[in-house]
């Protein structure tokens, strides 16, 4: 297991520079360079005073220089112009040479320097990171619990009426996109025209107070789109388990219906669907954009569509790693999660 889990650490060490370099060269391509300069300078910048603007701030640097000193491992670009002003990879407003450190890469804490909130990356990101992983827990209480209640009764008894009703429930949530079932809770629950206003205050308010009232519908929006999948997953591994053959030995040898789903079904059904529910967390981490944005309410998602928006390249450097880190830990959370769920799994 130890051997595994670093050589998995390894694998993911090596995804995590290829795609954050792949991001690091679309992002700097000179097309959005250019609208970064026209959008921090003027935007009647003539050609030859957009590529002397990005010139004199690093931005024309070959790439993979410009990636290195973005981790850290190369030092920060440093020009002083004529009038005295002094510029550079690791400068910030104010900043003189004698305050500004030669290596200011991720390997050094340093994130970069935002355009858009004119403000440390590191801090933006923690404090919008923090907002997402609030709304991600109340989800992830709701819709998991929730999703596989769901699934085990409906696989429980294959074709019941049961399983139909609760199958068709998991497709109707599955199907419907999160900004139409976000828009119907608003117009039905907080309206002040046609709706009920059984919700008061917006997400926006939850940042700071959050309360039933004003964080319930965010949640509930994105839990039903999700609980829909992680159901319908639960539901055909439970048919499966059902019909194997220790369960029909153990229904013959005269265990209770109670017994074998909750002491010989449920563990290994479980299986495919905790791969669904790993899954779940860069889908909430990234795929909330759209909820987000619909409830004003300001996380890691918010702060991707501004980012992305306004050309914030440092800023989309970050919230890209970010996602790349929680993309290959909760899959390294499943490879090891399969061991303990099924004994019978074996690592080669």
């Amino acid at each position: 297991m130890g051997l595994f889990i670093l050589r998995r650490f390894g694998v993911m060490l090596l995804t995590a520079l290829c795609l954050t370099f792949v991001v690091f060269f679309l992002t700097n391509l000179y097309p959005n360079l250019e609208k970064l300069a026209k959008t921090q300078g003027n935007q009647r910048m003539s050609d030859e005073q957009v590529e002397t603007w990005l010139e004199n701030r690093g931005y024309l640097q070959p790439t993979l220089v410009k990636y290195g000193q973005w981790l850290g491992v190369l030092p920060g670009y440093i020009k002083t112009l004529d009038d005295g002003t002094f510029l550079g990879t690791c400068t910030r407003p104010g900043s003189t040479e004698e305050t500004t450190p030669r290596y200011c890469g991720v390997l050094q804490g340093d994130w970069g320097y935002s355009t858009v909130f004119k403000d440390e990356v590191g801090s933006i990101v923690g404090k919008r990171l923090g907002n997402t992983g609030y709304l991600m827990f109340w989800v992830l209480v709701l819709m998991v619990p929730s999703a596989l209640l769901v699934g085990v009764l409906a696989g429980m008894r294959e074709g019941s009426a049961l399983d139909r009703s609760l199958s068709t429930f998991s497709i109707i949530t599955t199907a419907t996109p999160e900004y139409v079932s976000g828009v119907i809770f608003i117009a039905i629950f907080t309206s002040s025209t046609v709706g009920l206003k059984w919700f008061k205050g917006t997400a926006t308010q939850a940042m700071e107070t959050p309360t039933f009232e004003n964080f319930f519908l965010p949640v509930l929006t994105i839990a039903l789109y999700g609980m829909g999948y992680i159901a319908r997953m639960t539901r055909a591994s439970m048919t499966e388990v059902m019909t194997a053959q220790y369960i029909r030995t153990a229904r013959l040898k005269g265990v209770s219906f109670g017994n074998i789903v909750m002491k010989h079904a449920l563990r290994n059904a479980l299986i495919a669907p905790f791969t669904v529910i790993m899954l779940q967390f860069p889908w909430l981490l990234n795929g909330v954009v759209i909820v987000e944005t619909l409830f004003n309410y300001k996380g890691f998602g918010w702060a991707l569509v501004q980012a992305a928006g306004n050309n914030d390249i440092q800023l989309l450097l970050a919230i890209s790693v970010v996602s790349v880190f929680v993309v290959l830990v909760t899959q390294l959370i499943s490879d090891i999660g399969y061991v303990y769920l099924n004994p019978r799994i074996r690592i080669s």
